[in-house]
């Protein structure tokens, strides 16, 4: 299954960002992070290849964060 996920950018009115997309995507890749230590520790109950998909696929969510609020902090769009 490859599904894209949509965020929506959570602004004010005058346009400002109301979460700070730098936290969120420290938060997705901490997380993955965390897992992969997991793993390599030989935690049982945890397959190493869906860990490691799971982990990538946060890493692209934060980035297409990253990507969005670059975007909207310099004014463009990306479609």
């Amino acid at each position: 299954m490859n599904r894209e996920v949509t965020l929506p950018l959570i602004v004010d009115d005058r346009g400002t960002l109301q979460v700070a997309a730098a936290d969120v995507s420290k938060l997705l890749r901490t997380v993955g992070g965390r897992w992969l230590h997991l793993v390599e520790a030989g935690h049982e109950g945890l397959d190493e290849d869906t860990v490691a998909a799971l982990t990538i696929e946060l890493a692209k969510l934060a980035d297409r964060i990253d990507v969005a609020c670059i975007a909207h902090s310099s004014g463009t769009t990306s479609d």
